[in-house]
């Protein structure tokens, strides 16, 4: 199963010591293993920069909140994508009156090479709701979302007798 969790602290690599911070030398040696090409299935890229993942969670989560208009989405979705963020956004589902949506959890599944599956859990105060959006890897390298789906209702759901 090809199932990931992610946003969670990545432990240091115990092979090797910290990064040594000597005034008296010159700068810094290159990196043993650089980073070549954009080859790869998943969504690990190099230290510093973040996931697509990650990315798309937040840049959908701005639109979806209304920090962000739906337009600005407009170079990072293809097909159907935009229509669906369009007509979620025009709701404003994570509009919140107290304090800020934030993502607090994402995890990804790897259906193929090129594409990924992501949910997300946004919170809102006490509230938890779910989004789900598809990545796929166009022929120019770059992740572009072709589905998204929010889900959990905004206000807690109480069963009827």
């Amino acid at each position: 199963m090809n199932k990931v969790m992610s946003r969670t602290p990545q432990p240091r690599p115990r092979h090797r010591p910290p990064t040594r911070h000597d005034s008296r030398r010159p700068g810094s040696a290159p990196p043993r293993n650089p980073v070549r090409g954009r080859a790869g299935t998943t969504p690990q890229t190099a230290l510093g920069q973040p996931r697509p993942t990650d990315l798309f969670a937040d840049r959908l989560l701005a639109v979806l909140s209304g920090q962000r208009p739906v337009h600005w989405m407009l170079r990072y979705t293809a097909g159907r994508a935009y229509d669906d963020l369009a007509r979620l956004a025009e709701r404003g589902p994570l509009r919140a009156h107290g304090s800020r949506p934030v993502v607090s959890d994402i995890g990804y599944y790897v259906p193929r090479t090129g594409a990924l599956e992501v949910f997300a859990r946004i919170a809102s105060g006490d509230r938890l709701r779910a989004m789900a959006f598809r990545l796929e890897r166009g022929e120019d390298h770059r992740w572009r979302c072709t589905a998204v789906e929010l889900g959990g209702s905004s206000h807690p759901h109480t069963p009827e007798d």
